[in-house]
C-alpha cells in the first residue's frame, strides 16, 4: 500500500498528497465542493480556457508550500514536521470558504463576513471532525503562531496562493505575461525576522512577479468584460432576493433559495450553524441553474437579466478617470426604461457602477525584504533598481460605468 496519493496537474506535474490529515482534508465533502466552484468566475466569459477550480488552484497552492519548507529546511531553518503539516493544511484550505463566483456573493446573497472567516469556520467544523488535528492548522491560519514566517507561506504579499493562482491563472487564460518564474522565487526564499524574505540575486524575479501581478489584474480579473459580468450577475440576484422577499415564488435550489429569502450576516453565520452549513452546498451550479430557469420568469425585470446573461447579451462599459455624472446616469436610465418599458425604478437594475484600485504594492500589508550576501535587509522598493517606491505607491484607480445596450 503507497504512503501517498498522485495527482496529475498540468501546471505543475505530479503532486503528491500523503495519507493522513491532508489527504483526509482532500476527501472532504466541504474541500470537494471547490471542484464546482471556477477560480475565476466569469472571466471565462472573456478567455474561454478559464476553466479551472478553487479546488486545482488549493492543490497548486500545497504543492508549491510543500516546496518552499523543503527549500527552507536546505537552507537550514528548523521546522517540525507537525509544523510542515499544519501549514499544508492551512493552505490546502485557505479558500475552502468561497463562494459561487469568487467574490460576486460577498455583498449578495452574504453581508457583512469575507470568505476568509467563513474559511475559519469551516475549518473548525472539519477540526471537530478530525478531533482537534487541526488546532495548529488553525492557529497558523490565523497568525497566532510563534513561528511567523508559516503564516507569511499562507498569506502575505509573497505568499503560495499568489505564486500559485498568478501562474496558473496565466495558463489556463493564455495570457503568457502573466507567466512568473515561481519555481526561482521559491528557490531564492529565506528567512529574515522570522519573515519570508528573498536573496538579493533573486531580486529579477520579484520584479517580474511584480509587473505580472499588475498585468494580470487589469488585463484578467479587472477586465471590463469580466466586471460587466459580474455586475449582471448581482443584479440579477438582488431582482431575485427582491422578488422572493416579497412573497413571489421563484425557482432556486434549498441552499440558495435560503439566501435569498433572508438577510444572512455575520451574526447569522456566527449563531446559527444551518447558515454556514447552507454556504457549504452552494456552488457554480445552483446559480447557473438557477438563472437559466429564471430566463423565463414572469417578471420582466428578472427574465430579461437572465436571458441577457446566459445569451452574452452582455452591459455595455464605459471605463473612465473620472465617476459618471447624475446627468449621464439619469440619461442612461431614461434611454433604458424607453428601449426596455421598464419603469425607471425597474430600469435602475440595468445600471450599475463600481470603483476599482489595484496598487501593484501594498505598503500596508507585509513587505517584501531583499537580503543580500552580508544579511542586509531592505525593503524590494528600495532593492530594486526599477520597482522604485514612486512608481509602486502610485494610485491607480478606475470608474466602471456599466448599463443594458440600448
Amino acid at each position: 500500500m503507497t504512503d501517498h496519493k498522485i495527482i496529475s496537474d498540468p501546471v505543475f506535474g505530479f503532486i503528491k498528497i500523503p495519507q493522513g490529515i491532508l489527504l483526509d482534508i482532500v476527501k472532504h465533502p466541504l474541500m470537494q465542493r471547490l471542484s464546482r466552484i471556477k477560480q475565476l468566475g466569469m472571466a471565462s466569459m472573456v478567455y474561454p480556457g478559464a476553466q479551472h477550480t478553487r479546488f486545482q488552484h488549493s492543490l497548486g497552492a500545497y504543492h508549491l508550500t510543500t516546496e518552499a519548507i523543503l527549500t527552507l529546511r536546505q537552507k537550514g531553518v528548523f521546522i517540525f514536521d507537525s509544523e510542515a503539516e499544519a501549514v499544508c493544511a492551512a493552505v490546502l484550505m485557505h479558500d475552502i470558504g468561497h463562494g459561487p463566483f469568487s467574490h460576486v456573493l460577498e455583498n449578495t446573497l452574504i453581508e457583512d463576513i469575507s470568505h476568509e472567516e467563513l474559511s475559519v469556520l469551516m475549518m473548525e467544523h472539519i477540526n471537530r471532525e478530525m478531533h482537534g488535528e487541526l488546532h495548529l492548522a488553525i492557529k497558523i491560519f490565523k497568525n497566532q503562531y510563534h513561528q511567523r514566517f508559516l503564516h507569511c507561506l499562507i498569506s502575505s504579499q509573497l505568499d503560495m496562493d499568489r505564486l500559485d493562482y498568478l501562474k496558473r491563472d496565466s495558463f489556463y487564460t493564455g495570457v503568457v505575461e502573466g507567466d512568473i518564474g515561481s519555481a526561482r522565487i521559491i528557490k531564492m526564499l529565506q528567512i529574515a525576522d522570522d519573515k519570508l524574505a528573498v536573496e538579493a540575486k533573486g531580486i529579477y524575479s520579484i520584479e517580474n512577479y511584480l509587473t505580472a501581478r499588475r498585468l494580470m489584474y487589469w488585463q484578467v480579473y479587472l477586465h471590463k468584460t469580466t466586471v460587466a459580468c459580474e455586475k449582471m450577475l448581482i443584479q440579477i440576484l438582488r431582482r431575485a432576493k427582491h422578488l422572493i422577499q416579497d412573497g413571489r415564488q421563484l425557482f432556486a435550489s434549498p441552499a440558495l433559495l435560503y439566501f435569498l429569502a433572508r438577510k444572512v450576516d455575520r451574526r447569522q453565520f456566527l449563531s446559527d450553524e444551518e447558515a454556514w452549513q447552507m454556504y457549504g452546498f452552494l456552488d457554480d451550479n445552483d446559480i447557473w441553474c438557477a438563472v437559466k430557469v429564471w430566463s423565463r420568469h414572469e417578471d420582466k425585470v428578472l427574465s430579461m437579466l437572465s436571458k441577457d446573461f446566459i445569451d452574452r447579451n452582455l452591459f455595455e462599459v464605459t471605463v473612465s478617470e473620472a465617476p459618471a455624472t447624475e446627468e449621464q446616469i439619469e440619461d442612461i436610465s431614461r434611454r433604458i426604461s424607453r428601449s426596455t418599458g421598464l419603469s425607471r425604478e425597474e430600469a435602475g437594475y440595468m445600471i450599475c457602477e463600481d470603483t476599482v484600485q489595484k496598487d501593484m504594492y501594498d505598503f500596508a500589508d507585509e513587505e517584501i525584504s531583499i537580503v543580500d550576501k552580508y544579511g542586509n535587509i531592505r525593503d524590494v522598493t528600495e532593492a530594486s533598481e526599477i520597482l522604485h517606491q514612486a512608481l509602486l505607491s502610485k494610485k491607480n484607480r478606475k470608474y466602471y460605468l456599466c448599463h443594458r445596450r440600448f
